[in-house]
């Protein structure tokens, strides 16, 4: 079984299925830690349908999506910063794929595809809950930095150099 990585529009049918996986476990992983209690339904529909994903499309961005023996599984996506920077957002692997190399797939091919859009370094944040996310980051090269925004989620945030 082989992985592909290929840009995708948002709004595709596969992108949109992942990144309801994607906000139904990050979400419920938060309010259970935080809260005791999983997202509620209506509260997850209003965050899935709230963000235009129109910087992750050219010119001002990328959304990767990763296949694993042809099916959806997986999501990076790369958003253009002013200064000739980028930030990595929603990288996501479905649960039942986990471990089998998609993720650092889906980082480098992200990395690869802001360096072809001419970004010298990626950014990105995390939230401490996201143990496995802050590993792979580091184990790909990302530094820990001090924050370079301000959302209310965000615990840890990292930089890499693009060479």
């Amino acid at each position: 079984m082989t992985w592909t990585v290929t840009p995708e529009a948002p709004d595709s049918p596969a992108a949109t299925a992942l990144w309801r996986a994607y906000y139904t476990e990050v979400s419920d992983r938060y309010y259970l830690l935080h809260e005791g209690r999983r997202t509620d339904p209506a509260e997850l529909e209003r965050e899935i349908a709230a963000p235009s994903w129109d910087e992750l499309t050219p010119p001002k961005g990328r959304l990767l999506v990763a296949r694993y023996a042809g099916e959806a599984a997986g999501t990076a996506g790369v958003r253009l910063l002013p200064g000739g920077g980028a930030e990595l957002k929603r990288v996501f692997v479905t649960e039942s794929l986990r471990g089998k190399g998609g993720a650092p797939l889906l980082v480098r091919a992200a990395e690869e595809a802001a360096r072809a859009m001419g970004a010298s370094r990626m950014i990105l944040d995390t939230r401490s809950d996201l143990t496995e996310a802050r590993a792979l980051y580091a184990r790909l090269g990302y530094t820990e930095t001090e924050p370079h925004n301000d959302d209310p989620y965000a615990d840890h945030w990292f930089t890499k150099t693009l060479g």
